[in-house]
């Protein structure tokens, strides 16, 4: 609209043509990306991912070996190791689900505004593999990406494809580690598109899956999305659900190192204690989850804050200390 209002002024016409030339070749190149992403008859290979950080690499990595045209990627947005999972085919179970986003993470309304079209469109996308295409399921050792694996397994309980399950991560860290340097991936999102290739090339058939183990994977998907707790985490090769405040005490002894090392007492930037609890977890804890717990610590009556609790970044805290 400002390059076409421009368009009256002789003077500027030429380069608001420019503008808006510029502008039509983005958006027509941006739909034309959208449609070379969606499924079709044609594809051989359809992977589930979990998140868009790993989907983002994946299509690059896709990309660069070529093989973009015929292997199509579905992205599960959901951070399976945090809230109610029951229910989910039913609209009952993901208002539940939205409700607890709303009421228990910071900008949880806004981020489940859609979630009843976003689940639509992937039932969509899955009732469009086609039916001779492989299903290949990418899931590392995680709370998370487990879950997102046995949730898509439920799925496609009504497809036939054959299915293969593959972990990027500990392919990455088989093909790349050396005794004087090694990485150890928390999730597959902190893979790189090059090493990602190496891992796709890596796709030898051993991952596939029979039919026991699916209905195995598929019952657990069962079982534990039914249960009411809200935190995951993966232990000894299997998901397990723990009560949520199981961190709580690992924050506040973080809390304590923290001002140990900085020799008084005064606020932490929340910020900065969620980055130090995220970055020596043992498991894949997001921020969001672990900023609940400090806020409900807060309502406790364990920590003082000092700000509003809006987001991380405006506020500190400290233990309470004793009035007398």
């Amino acid at each position: 609209m400002a390059q076409i209002s421009l368009l009256d002024k002789k003077e500027s016409q030429p380069a608001a043509i420019a503008e808006l030339i510029e502008l039509y070749d983005n958006v027509v190149s941006a739909s034309n990306r959208r449609e070379a992403g969606k499924i079709s008859p044609d594809d051989t290979h359809v992977h589930i991912v979990v998140g868009h950080s790993f989907a983002g690499s994946m299509k690059q990595a896709l990309r660069q070996i070529g093989w973009s045209e015929t292997h199509k990627v579905i992205v599960l947005e959901e951070d399976y190791a945090i809230g109610p999972l029951g229910d989910l085919d039913l609209p009952k179970g993901r208002q539940a689900r939205i409700d607890w986003f709303r009421d228990h993470i910071s900008g949880g309304a806004e981020a489940y505004s859609s979630f009843e079209e976003e689940y639509e469109e992937l039932l969509r996308q899955v009732a469009q593999i086609p039916e001779r295409a492989e299903v290949v399921i990418w899931a590392a050792g995680n709370a998370c990406e487990q879950m997102g694996m046995r949730h898509a397994l439920h799925l496609l309980s009504n497809k036939s494809n054959a299915i293969a399950v593959y972990n990027a991560c500990a392919i990455c860290e088989e093909m790349y580690n050396r005794p004087d340097a090694w990485i150890k991936y928390r999730h597959s999102g902190e893979i790189v598109p090059d090493k990602l290739c190496d891992a796709l090339a890596r796709m030898d058939g051993s991952g596939m899956l029979v039919p026991p183990d699916i209905e195995r994977l598929r019952q657990e998907w069962q079982a534990l999305s039914e249960q009411a707790k809200v935190l995951r985490i993966w232990r000894a090769g299997t998901v397990v659900e723990v009560p949520a405040d199981s961190y709580d005490q690992y924050l506040l002894e973080k809390l304590d190192l923290l001002q140990s090392r900085a020799g008084n007492d005064s606020f932490l930037r929340a910020a900065r204690l969620i980055g130090e609890a995220m970055g020596h977890c043992d498991q894949t804890i997001g921020d969001d989850y672990f900023e609940y717990r400090l806020r409900t610590l807060i309502y406790d009556g364990v920590l003082e804050i000092k700000g509003v609790p809006a987001a991380m970044r405006y506020y500190s805290v400290r233990r309470k200390t004793s009035l007398g």
